[in-house]
């Protein structure tokens, strides 16, 4: 054998070929298109590539535990006020309610999983709040995690299920799917540190960033489904700061930014919540660089303008999903910070420890089937109607929204164009002098705006902002009304402070405004931030009756009464209640003293009764003072006093009576003619009556053509000066107003 290997070393014929001469080595095979496609989706899902992720995992959950330790901080305050025996929304009382609709146990109990199905006692509530707090602070001192976040979610549940109206869907659901995702992708063992030795298993990591996913593409693209005009016209920037529960002073400043601005502003979004989300997916480390940097603006910009809790301290904690660890390590590189970099890529992961297969088996499952769920709802948010799914799937999704961790997320997909809010009035002396509850940050005075109070979440006040857009009836609201007037601690703790430390009121009225962002001059003159328009009562006050029971004012008899034919009966029932402090009574009153209904006109008892109601603040009081004195009821034609009363409602935010102002101008009842004037009232109550209500709709119809008639007498100049000084809020302007005419001559009727 020895021979023969010497003899073929040695042979010519076999001597070695040079390498220049050598033949190329084939090359080798290119991947197919559709593996080559693929690959950066595989690295998304964790399947693929050098990657680790565990300090993304580590921040993600430390992120998760600090809004969990917000949530139930928030529930600790508010709880007693909202859930308690004496508080707005008992427990007790919704479990009755339950019980009463559905009778099975099986079925009561997925309608609302919660652990208050063994106590609704206020021990209870304190117990669960502060169990979920030291879960959280677990969760952040990273103890036991996997036990923590499964503590998270069955506590946070438990409140989430059951007080109802107070549960905002997209924050709460939000946390509640994060934390039920969190567990399996949480390391194992009560102190696992960084948790090399129980990296994320792939599916986990997936889940996690699948639900990032969604929440980033569902909440642009529910912005082109629901077809709301702002997104269409590009003016949602122009409404959504004013409209936003808890505008900032950044989102004041932010909201009187040019509309080239604006346009960016909804071109980040876009960018960070329709070609992020796709680039995170498919663009491997580039595109999750791009999606990780444009969701971090949007949301740490909306976090600074508008208050919304925890919502996008979450989102930005959840935006950490897109990067791995040598992410992290490149970009120490790139700021030139080694040891940072060493530390990110210091302890390597260890392969994920191998389930049995029983366990294996039933994780994932469990995820799979989440994983169909959020397709469900992510082909909801793309336009896909529910009853376009097979009845099977209708009646799962239905089975498990009780437990609301898979949910739809559709943030933002319509504005309310006017911000509309409610506030609390109380009076002790009948309704001759009213005092305000005051919130302790829904904007309520002209001279405040927000704090920065997020990730914090006022539950009770956003609450009370959502409820009523757009003028919705709630009745959560008289509820709150009446627990005022019984003097409730829980509920008056909700208020910044007692205004009756003196006598208690025997009255509370529910008012309503309208409220918009004064221009950056104003502000300057008057520290004013926002100009209140005065909308009407939003219900019937409710009262103490001389037997001490809580109720509301009611004027259905007295109604009826006229309707039957018995005038009498009802005045007589109209002024008691308007003895009473019911002030809506004391104007139909008026109405009929002034109209004669079922008595001779007495249009002078009708006119005192108006100066009465004036006299109590009552802007629709001084409104029709003026157009009795326009008009001659009751009283000779007097131009000017009707435009002095029309003027004290019109700085009180009542726009038609700036309206009604700005009509004198135009018919030149106010002598000298002040043409800028009258078009600058009328251009002013214009532009800012955008309610529904029938006020706003005449005014902004401008039927008589005064604007018009102006306009056609009026110089460009003219016309141009009076558009300037129509943007100076009347309702803060007051005295200072430059529109006001010093004259004392009025044409004569």
């Amino acid at each position: 054998m020895s021979k023969r290997l010497h003899k073929i070393t040695a042979s010519p014929s076999r001597q070695p070929t040079p390498a220049s001469a050598r033949p190329a080595p084939a090359a080798a095979p290119t991947p197919a298109p559709r593996a080559t496609w693929l690959r950066p989706f595989r690295e998304f899902a964790g399947l693929s590539g050098d990657a680790t992720y565990l300090w993304p995992r580590w921040l993600v959950l430390r992120a998760v535990g600090v809004v969990y330790l917000f949530i139930f901080s928030g529930i600790i305050i508010e709880g007693p006020a909202l859930l308690g025996l004496r508080g707005i929304v008992p427990l007790p009382e919704f479990f009755q309610q339950l019980h009463a609709r559905l009778p099975g146990t099986l079925q009561a109990f997925t309608e609302a999983p919660s652990l208050f199905w063994l106590s609704t006692q206020p021990a209870m509530i304190a117990f669960l709040a502060w169990s979920g707090a030291l879960a959280a602070v677990a969760l952040v001192l990273n103890l036991w995690p996997r036990a923590a976040l499964t503590a998270c979610w069955v506590l946070f549940l438990s409140f989430a299920s059951t007080w109802r109206v107070f549960s905002p869907a997209q924050l709460d659901n939000l946390m509640l799917e994060v934390a039920l995702l969190c567990i399996p992708f949480a390391p194992g063992g009560l102190r696992p540190g960084l948790g090399a030795q129980s990296p994320p298993r792939p599916l986990a990591l997936f889940m996690m960033r699948w639900l990032l996913f969604r929440v980033m593409f569902e909440s642009g693209i529910v912005k082109l489904v629901a077809g709301d005009p702002h997104w269409r016209d590009f003016t949602a920037m122009e409404v959504m700061y004013e409209t936003s529960p808890f505008p900032t002073i950044l989102g004041y400043w932010d909201h009187h930014l040019p509309h080239a601005y604006h346009l960016f502003e909804i071109a980040l979004t876009f960018a960070a919540e329709l070609a992020a989300p796709l680039l995170a997916l498919f663009g491997g480390r580039r595109g999750r660089w791009f999606a990780f940097v444009t969701w971090t603006l949007l949301q740490v910009g909306i976090q600074l303008t508008s208050n919304f809790g925890w919502l996008n301290t979450a989102s930005i904690g959840l935006g950490l999903l897109l990067l791995d660890d040598q992410m992290f390590a490149s970009a120490a590189a790139r700021l030139r910070l080694p040891r940072l970099g060493a530390l990110f890529t210091a302890s390597p992961a260890h392969a994920p420890r191998t389930l049995a297969p029983w366990r294996r088996y039933a994780l994932h499952g469990a995820l799979w089937l989440h994983f169909a769920f959020g397709l469900v709802f992510l082909a909801k948010a793309c336009g896909l109607q529910p009853s376009a799914f097979p009845s099977v799937i209708s009646k799962a999704v239905n089975a498990i929204s009780g437990f609301r961790s898979v949910n739809e997320f559709s943030l933002y997909a319509a504005f309310d164009p006017v911000r509309y809010q409610v506030e609390f009035e109380g009076s002790n002396d009948a309704g001759r002098t009213w005092r305000a509850f005051e919130y302790r940050h829904l904007p309520q005075h002209p001279d405040e705006i927000a704090p920065f109070i997020a990730p914090r979440f006022l539950r009770f006040e956003a609450t009370l902002q959502l409820i009523v857009l757009k003028g919705r009836k709630s009745p959560l609201v008289p509820v709150v009304a009446s627990h005022l007037l019984a003097r409730t601690p829980e509920v008056m703790a909700l208020f910044r402070r007692d205004p009756f430390p003196d006598r208690p009121p025997t009255v509370v009225r529910m008012r309503g405004y309208r409220l918009t962002f004064t221009n950056p001059e104003t502000y300057r003159r008057t520290g004013n931030f926002w100009r209140k328009e005065f909308a009407g009562d939003y219900l019937p006050a409710v009262y103490l009756n001389a037997r001490g029971e809580i109720g509301p004012f009611e004027l259905t008899a007295a109604d009826e009464a006229i309707r039957t034919g018995n005038p009498a009966i009802a005045a007589r029932i109209y002024d008691e209640q308007f003895r009473l402090g019911n002030l809506d009574a004391g104007f139909r009153l008026a109405e009929m003293l002034a109209r004669g209904i079922g008595m001779p006109p007495r249009p002078d008892q009708a006119l005192a009764l108006l100066d009465d109601l004036a006299g109590r603040g009552e802007v629709g009081a001084m409104h029709n003072l003026g157009a009795c004195f326009e008009f001659g009821v009751g009283v000779p034609i007097d131009y000017a006093k009707a435009a002095a009363a029309y003027r004290a409602a019109a700085d009180r935010g009542y726009l038609l009576s700036l309206y009604s102002l700005g009509a004198l101008y135009a018919q030149d009842r106010i002598s000298p003619r002040d043409d800028i004037a009258g078009l600058s009232f009328l251009l002013d109550a214009i532009a800012h009556a955008k309610g529904s209500d029938p006020a706003s709709k005449f005014i902004r119809e401008d039927r008589a053509d005064h604007v018009k008639h102006l306009k056609a007498r009026m110089s460009a100049a003219a016309i141009s000066q009076a558009e300037r000084l129509a943007e100076t809020p009347t309702a803060s302007a007051g005295k200072d107003d430059p529109r006001i005419a010093r004259t004392s001559g009025t044409k004569k009727p």
